[in-house]
């Protein structure tokens, strides 16, 4: 085995000995970072390795990665199990395309970011299992770096990388099934999109505030409420409008301050709605005075049919939660100016859906307790049968518990690399086939 990947597989046994044997903060750290992240698809030994090797590289000790902490009262480490220990700072978890078998390593493709990797495999991986993978099989796992490329070399980056967690293999999905699984990585793993590209996630935040810049300038407000079938016919309109003006990072040709500085925004007001919701002020100032060219795609919003089909549909549109479509805002609002609401069943009942559904999300409640406080805190009393109920104090533990972010995750209406808007455009395009296809089979029947 190759003599630095050996020294590599040492240090992260010792690395993980070192947080399962922890105490204290750490091991309440590594609970709490379990628990958050326990409701991912397919909890099995797997999983679980995933999320640990995702904590001790990723995760937080207070202000400090427990990989900071073992450097801290490592006293038998050289400089180079210390520069190594450093680099697996910059891991990442991906989903990624088996290219090629090798003897001691694979090439893989991250489908989210189309980047390829040579990774060295660790001994402590059963030959059994190595031998049932085949080119083309997707595989969600976390890599490492094992060196950096040499200084003259013109790219940056590191030349070899090693698997550095357990991997769950997804097999060889056609493309339609291909969509759904990065559809559940961008869900299941929010943190780590487009984890190896930084500068493509920054464009697709910087996307969300130009969408939302010409929502705002399209309705007239950030937020509206009209019949679902009206919203989804003016909404095709807007994504047409931006089409045509090759707006959200269609156009290449242009920068998100350019394109800002044409729709007339006010960059103070965006910026102070960003920090708000817990974004960090340099990174949002950076990104509006960005003038980087975008190189994303926007994809065609769909609305899905209960939505399309509701009476009345209530819409918010922020620079960084992007846009919610709520069918029943204006009813639970309703319920809750009325007198007595938490004795109203239907008002508690409502109240527990927008707790439970995943769909409703941190800002939606902000907008509620801004509105409807004293009301909103009694049936929440109510409904959770918590009599001392404070909606101040305990609002955010409590959408902690229903698995709410505090803080935004990248939208749906972000826009994505052109690898992935190709793939999701034919995944559609062969699901429509294959509907077709059934449609005529069932018609022939007996003539």
């Amino acid at each position: 085995m190759n003599p630095q990947l050996e020294r590599a597989v040492e240090l992260k046994q010792a690395l993980v000995d070192f947080v399962y044997d922890a105490e204290g903060e750490i091991a309440v750290a590594l609970e709490s970072y379990a628990a958050q992240q326990g409701n991912k698809e397919r909890y099995g030994i797997k999983q679980q390795n995933l999320i640990l090797d995702t904590f001790i590289t990723a995760g937080k000790v207070g202000e400090k990665t427990p990989i900071e902490l073992f450097l801290a009262q490592a006293t038998d480490l050289t400089d180079g199990d210390r520069n190594l220990l450093n680099k697996w700072q910059d891991s990442f978890t991906g989903l990624f395309e088996i290219k090629q078998i090798l003897p001691d390593c694979l090439e893989l493709m991250n489908w989210l970011t189309a980047k390829h990797y040579r990774v060295f495999l660790s001994p402590n991986i059963p030959t059994n299992e190595k031998s049932r993978w085949q080119g083309g099989e997707i595989l969600l796992t976390r890599i490492a770096p094992l060196d950096e490329l040499p200084k003259a070399e013109p790219q940056s980056g590191y030349r070899n990388w090693m698997l550095f967690s357990d991997f769950i293999t997804k097999g060889r999905l056609s493309q339609p099934k291909l969509a759904v699984a990065i559809g559940e990585f961008k869900r299941n793993y929010p943190d780590s999109l487009y984890g190896d590209a930084p500068d493509l996630l920054e464009q697709a935040w910087e996307s969300v505030v130009i969408y939302h810049q010409e929502f705002v300038d399209f309705f007239g407000s950030d937020r509206l409420t009209l019949p679902g079938y009206k919203l989804n016919q003016q909404l095709g309109e807007l994504q047409a409008k931006m089409s045509e003006r090759r707006l959200a990072g269609i156009d290449s040709s242009k920068s998100v301050q350019e394109l800002i500085r044409e729709t007339g925004a006010d960059e103070e007001e965006i910026e102070e709605a960003a920090v708000a919701v817990g974004a960090e002020a340099e990174a949002v100032d950076k990104m509006l005075k960005s003038k980087e060219k975008l190189s994303l795609v926007t994809s065609k919003i769909e609305l899905p049919p209960e939505i399309k089909q509701a009476e009345q549909v209530t819409v918010f549109s922020h620079p960084r939660w992007g846009q919610m479509y709520l069918s029943t805002y204006t009813k639970l609002t309703t319920l809750l100016a009325s007198e007595a609401s938490e004795e109203n069943q239907t008002c508690q009942l409502l109240v527990r859906k927008y707790l439970e559904d995943p769909q409703i999300n941190y800002y939606i409640w902000q907008q509620l307790q801004q509105q409807y406080a004293p009301q909103l805190e009694k049936v929440l009393q109510t409904t959770l049968n918590l009599p001392d109920y404070n909606l101040e104090r305990d609002l955010p533990e409590t959408l902690k518990k229903y698995e709410k972010r505090l803080e935004p995750t990248l939208p749906e209406i972000a826009s994505v690399p052109q690898h992935l808007h190709d793939l999701f455009t034919e995944a559609v395009a062969q699901v429509q086939k294959s509907k077709t296809k059934k449609k005529k089979k069932k018609s022939k029947g007996f003539q």
